[in-house]
């Protein structure tokens, strides 16, 4: 399994067991993620650190409303077997613009809506809501 959909399927599953944050492995792309994830409101804080053997984690806080998370459902698109890309007039919304495609693209990691207003498409990595 490729490590962007062990992150988002590990914090799908911590939520759906009411966890209050996850530890997952460092990389750039991942942090790039957690922090766009955070600017749309479906993870709390996301903090860099380092554990024990001087291995650089991600720590990200989950949200809930009410008792429910804020994290119901991830879909991967793009996979490692098949790249999904997708220029600004193939962006649509999600779940009625509720949730969020989140996309690599030459601008950096960006949501659907930043995309469509950097008018940039690029590899949609994820759909969440």
């Amino acid at each position: 399994m490729d490590s962007i959909s062990n992150m988002i399927i590990t914090m799908k599953n911590a939520s759906m067991v009411s966890k209050d944050h996850v530890v997952i492995p460092f990389s750039a792309m991942k942090y790039s993620i957690a922090q766009c994830l955070k600017e749309h409101g479906f993870v709390g804080d996301v903090s860099k650190k380092t554990e024990k053997n001087n291995v650089p984690v991600i720590e990200i806080g989950l949200l809930y409303k009410d008792g429910v998370a804020k994290i119901q459902d991830v879909v991967r698109i793009s996979k490692s077997s098949r790249r999904v890309y997708m220029g600004t007039r193939d962006i649509r919304p999600v779940k009625n613009g509720f949730g969020l495609t989140v996309f690599s693209t030459p601008k950096g990691i960006l949501s659907d809506k930043q995309a469509k207003k950097e008018l940039v498409g690029g590899e949609a990595l994820f759909k969440i809501w």
